[in-house]
């Protein structure tokens, strides 16, 4: 396979910005609720998965030691199961995607998963003393099943802007399937290093890539 290193060595510096920052995002937003988290309303959404991310860390002793694969896991269990991976990795994968047949998309779906698990985790296993203020919603911004939240990250120096995409389901489920940090988009972000790759060496190549990078050990804690 071509050497992708160009597009990849962008991908993974541009990719941690933005994901690293949703991460702390989920994590600092100060709780309201107690409840598991509820999907019918998106702003809800966002302050519960992050009540239930902050309890989890406080509580796990592997995680405070920097245990990356523990991270991992909390990762899958509280923040995955609210993300819509066929949006989000059809959005990522642009109009490539079309060439794709269906046992290649259930594969990008879980090796695109499986790259955006491993970002997560390093970006959580550098959490500080970040806080989030969540702006309030205006009314009816949600009614067409398409809402922005919109939230700052205020630590030292000026608040970060992150913004999150949300899509309501059939069933009336919202989904996150975009993060939006100073005006990049995550899904972007990945847009054209996939497309050079799928040039390059076709959606097969594009699998591969993600596959081997999967694969790699988990980089130990600083």
């Amino acid at each position: 396979m071509k050497d992708a290193s160009p597009s990849t060595s962008s991908l993974a510096r541009r990719g941690r910005a933005a994901l690293a920052s949703g991460l702390l995002a989920l994590m600092a937003i100060n709780p309201g609720l107690s409840l598991a988290a509820d999907a019918s309303a998106p702003d809800t959404l966002i302050r519960q998965l992050s009540q239930e991310t902050v309890e989890a860390i406080k509580a796990d002793k592997a995680i405070q030691a920097g245990d990356l694969q523990r991270i991992v896991q909390l990762v899958d269990e509280k923040i995955m199961p609210h993300v819509d991976f066929d949006k989000t990795t059809k959005s990522a994968v642009g109009r490539h995607w079309n060439q794709a047949t269906p046992e290649q998309r259930e594969r990008l779906k879980t090796e695109f998963k499986g790259l955006l698990l491993r970002v997560y985790a390093g970006a959580l296993s550098q959490f500080k003393d970040q806080t989030i203020r969540q702006l309030p919603l205006r009314p009816g911004a949600a009614d067409g099943g398409h809402v922005e939240i919109k939230t700052q990250i205020v630590g030292k120096g000026e608040p970060l802007q992150l913004n999150y995409s949300l899509e309501k389901s059939e069933a009336g489920i919202w989904k996150i399937w975009d993060f939006n940090v100073l005006g990049a988009s995550m899904v972007q972000t990945y847009r054209n290093p996939f497309a050079q790759e799928v040039g390059a060496n076709g959606i097969d190549g594009l699998i591969k890539m993600l596959a081997e990078k999967n694969k790699k050990p988990l980089p130990a804690k600083a």
